[in-house]
């Protein structure tokens, strides 16, 4: 990496540093030298994705005086850490956090497990669950009763079919958001959807500002787009976002796009309150830059008396900052891959007009299934479905890790699909690699951040309940003490589990 793309000043890296929880010393132990402590210190930050890959470390004296050090600690703490590659330097350009070469991000954990695996391995790679019957079959046959008179047509519909982009219109309207069908684009999917808008507004070398950490999918969508990511340190549990570090950031950065999942983020399940979403919003477009609220968990709020704040887009009053996306993947069910745009509606002729390059259009028949649940109530009913099954899954999965792991931490959010997990002091790439062994996947934490941040954790999503989820958890826990004992190799085959 050639540069820094945001900064940590010194009375913020040493309040970072001063949360950290020292560990008692053992019997016999020394205390570590002040700049070894210091280097760990630091280093153990970026792990976890506290201070973010390339982000700029302050000057040496700086942080001296901001520590009550000595200079002669900090440079050797900063050597230390180039030496160990956590820090790349340049003259004239300071020194900037990263990440030693040879630690590549896991390339595997969140593609769906393939059929033949199913009767020996737990996947708890993909945070989604079986579709809600009766409701996608009903769905299917009302869209099969529609599909008559746009059979007589083309069938490409590169702006959506025109009753579901009303339909999506009319249901944020009634959330207070007043639109237009001219500002709905129905997409393949959330990730069709952030494709589109990442081609228009951020081209190769652009930047864009996300959350660290972010959901894994979407943050490799980018890196394939050619864009630029600059992380946004998430702040610790589930209070989620720092809007002062967010306005820094935008600021010095100037990112041509922000992304955001302010609705039970993915990973974390932190839900942003109405003050962070105006700051966030206002920061943003002080900046120019381009904010992009993915919006896909905001239905799955699992806990009574969860009290939901408006659409991040509420606070975009000229409506020019903010743009929305959609999708019925996660709260209906992932195979059916409809998804959607709201953003003004030039922005939308832009992407229409840009799709024709692309997909063209997404399937008739799956948009005719979704405005079928949209206009009978069924949408509602079977949302409410799956958030009795996540609700039950996260019950007995939180469970059976307190049991199982009970040195592993996490906060248990209040809605979403996902455990985000700090493992123990153990590494989730070894976890991943171990737990696939015993018959378990499981996505480790750098898969969810920018350039190997976050080793330190695991996600686990609310995909499997009951006995399975203890069943995962004792394999969790096998896993966990393979990576602790070093062991590899000659692990035992995973037995055949049936739920």
């Amino acid at each position: 990496m050639a540069q820094w793309t945001s900064a940590v000043g010194a009375a913020q890296l040493a309040r970072l540093l001063t949360s950290q929880q020292e560990r008692p010393a053992g019997p016999g132990s020394r205390r570590p030298p002040a700049y070894r402590a210091l280097a760990d210190g630091i280093r153990l930050l970026v792990l976890e994705g506290r201070v973010p890959v390339a982000a700029r470390l302050p000057a040496e004296r700086e942080l001296a005086l901001s520590l009550s050090v000595s200079r002669t600690t900090v440079a050797a703490a900063y050597e230390a850490l180039r030496t160990e590659g956590f820090l790349e330097s340049r003259r004239g350009a300071g020194s900037w956090t990263a990440v030693p070469a040879g630690n590549p991000l896991p390339a595997r954990g969140l593609e769906p497990l393939p059929p033949e695996a199913l009767g020996s391995v737990i996947d708890l790679g993909c945070a989604a669950l079986p579709a809600p019957e009766p409701w996608l079959t009903r769905a299917v046959q009302g869209a099969l009763e529609e599909l008559p008179p746009y059979a007589h047509t083309h069938g490409d519909y590169p702006a959506g079919l025109p009753a579901l982009r009303a339909m999506i219109a009319e249901r944020y309207t009634a959330r207070g958001i007043p639109t237009m069908p001219e500002q709905i684009m129905v997409t393949t999917g959330a990730m069709g959807a952030m494709d589109a808008i990442c081609h228009l507004f951020a081209g190769r070398g652009e930047r864009i500002a996300v959350e660290s950490p972010s959901y894994a999918n979407i943050l490799q969508l980018m890196r394939e787009a050619g864009a630029r990511l600059v992380p946004v340190a998430m702040a610790e549990g589930l209070s989620g976002w720092d809007m002062d570090r967010w306005r820094q950031v935008l600021r010095e950065a100037a990112p041509r796009l922000a992304y955001v999942v302010a609705d039970f983020h993915n990973p974390t399940g932190a839900l942003a309150d109405e003050d962070q979403r105006r700051r966030l919003v206002d920061a943003a477009r002080s900046a120019g830059t381009v904010l992009v609220a993915d919006e896909t968990m905001s239905e799955l709020w699992l806990d009574e008396g969860v009290d939901m704040p408006r659409p991040v887009c509420g606070f975009d009053r000229a409506g020019s900052t903010v743009i929305t996306v959609g999708s019925a993947s996660k709260a209906f069910w992932a195979g059916m891959r409809i998804g959607w745009v709201r953003a003004a509606p030039d922005v939308i002729r832009s992407l229409v007009a840009a799709r024709a390059y692309a997909d063209l259009g997404t399937p008739v028949l799956e948009q005719l299934a979704v405005n079928w649940l949209f206009s009978t109530g069924g949408w509602e009913q079977a949302v409410d479905l799956r958030r009795g099954q996540a609700r039950e899954n996260r019950d007995a999965l939180v469970a059976a890790v307190r049991r199982e792991l009970p040195d592993w931490d996490f906060e248990v959010p209040a809605g979403g699909l996902t455990l985000w997990v700090r493992a123990g002091g153990l590494s989730g790439s070894r976890l991943a690699e171990a737990g696939e062994r015993v018959g378990v996947r499981v996505p480790s934490g750098p898969r969810f951040g920018v350039d190997g941040a976050f080793e330190g954790y695991v996600r686990l999503p609310f995909t499997v309940g009951g006995a399975v989820a203890e069943e995962a958890a004792v394999r969790l826990a096998a896993a966990a003490r393979l990576v602790e004992t070093g062991a590899t190799g000659g692990a035992e085959s995973p037995r055949t589990f049936v739920a």
